[in-house]
């Protein structure tokens, strides 16, 4: 399997408010040992904790050359045919659809500068993907001129205008006149 260029992990922002969360359940429960209204809070601090943990403990996405790589899955990225970004950016969520309508979601439980750079990975490598419905060319200000154009060599003017016609009245004198040459044989 090839190295993957970009590896993304869950952050320790989230690792953290995991443990506050566990720790607040456990708190709120021994608080209500004595005062029952504190296992609401209990009750609210296990619920959130647990989520955390579900997201926390999301496998690494690697992003290859070939595919993407979300814990032992691979995909590659001529099977993305949808990029759909949800209203989450930190955590990222993301909608892919797949060649086979396969829908997954996408959750990454990072910062919002690494999630942000996740997005323009998934952008950048599936080429064959609409992204949040436009299609990828169109998407990254690509045109199907601008294709063409790069497959011709660009001209470049070396001459201003009225030089390129002084040199042409200067070639026409010298073809009226004859072999530029002829001249010079008698001179020798």
């Amino acid at each position: 399997m090839s190295r993957p260029l970009a590896r993304y992990t869950p952050c320790l922002r989230f690792v953290l408010l995991t443990l506050v969360a566990i720790g607040g359940s456990l708190f709120s429960a021994w608080m209500g040992l004595r005062w029952a209204p504190s296992w609401i809070a209990a009750a609210l601090f296990a619920v959130s904790g647990a989520l955390l943990l579900l997201v926390t403990l999301r496998p690494a996405i690697e992003i290859h050359e070939t595919h993407l790589a979300i814990g032992q899955r691979a995909i590659p990225w001529s099977d993305i045919r949808r990029i759909d970004r949800t209203g989450w950016n930190a955590p990222l969520a993301v909608h892919l659809t797949l060649a086979s309508r396969e829908r997954i979601l996408l959750l990454y439980p990072g910062d919002f500068d690494s999630s942000a750079n996740l997005l323009r990975h998934l952008r950048r490598h599936a080429r064959l993907a609409l992204l949040d419905g436009i299609p990828y060319r169109q998407f990254w200000g690509e045109s199907a001129a601008a294709k063409d154009e790069l497959t011709k060599p660009a001209k470049y003017p070396l001459m201003r205008p009225e030089d390129e016609e002084e040199i042409e009245r200067m070639f026409q004198r010298l073809k009226s006149v004859g072999r530029p040459d002829a001249r010079g044989a008698d001179d020798k």
